[in-house]
C-alpha cells in the first residue's frame, strides 16, 4: 500500500505534469481522434453535475472526480503513440511545448488587456467631468 507521502507526491507533482502532457497530446494532430474523444467523453462524464457517485461508496464518494480524472488522463496518455509522447515530454522539460507557448501567449494577452483597461480607466478618470451620469440625463 502506497504511503501518504507517495500519494501526495502523485497528486502534487505527477498530476500537473501529466495534465500538461495530455494537453500537448490533445493539441497534436498526429494523435488519432479516438483517444481524444475517449478522454473528452470521460472528462465530460466527470464534470457533469447530473452524474455523481454517492458519498456512501468508499473512496469514490470522497474523491471520485480527482480519481477518475487521473485515470482518464493516464489512460489517454498510454493510448498515444510512444514516440509522440516522448517528443512532448522532452518539449515540456525544455520549456518549448505547446503548453508553455499557450501559457505564455495567454499571460501576454491578459497583460495586454489589463494594460488597456488601466489606460481606459485613467482616461475616464481624467475626463470624468465630460461624462454625464445616467441620473443627470433622466
Amino acid at each position: 500500500m502506497p504511503s501518504i507521502l507517495s500519494r501526495a507526491k502523485t497528486v502534487l507533482v505527477d498530476v500537473p505534469k501529466h495534465g500538461k502532457l495530455a494537453y500537448c497530446l490533445l493539441r497534436d494532430p498526429r494523435i488519432p481522434r479516438a483517444p481524444k474523444l475517449a478522454l473528452g467523453a470521460a472528462l465530460g462524464v466527470i464534470v457533469n453535475p447530473l452524474i455523481d457517485f454517492p458519498a456512501w461508496i468508499p473512496v469514490l464518494g470522497e474523491v471520485d472526480m480527482l480519481a477518475l480524472s487521473i485515470l482518464a488522463v493516464e489512460t489517454f496518455i498510454q493510448a498515444c503513440p510512444e514516440d509522440i509522447r516522448r517528443e512532448h515530454e522532452s518539449a515540456l522539460q525544455a520549456g518549448t511545448s505547446v503548453w508553455d507557448r499557450d501559457v505564455r501567449d495567454t499571460v501576454g494577452a491578459a497583460r495586454h488587456e489589463l494594460g488597456r483597461l488601466i489606460v481606459r480607466s485613467r482616461s475616464r478618470a481624467r475626463h470624468r467631468d465630460e461624462y454625464e451620469s445616467m441620473s443627470e440625463v433622466v
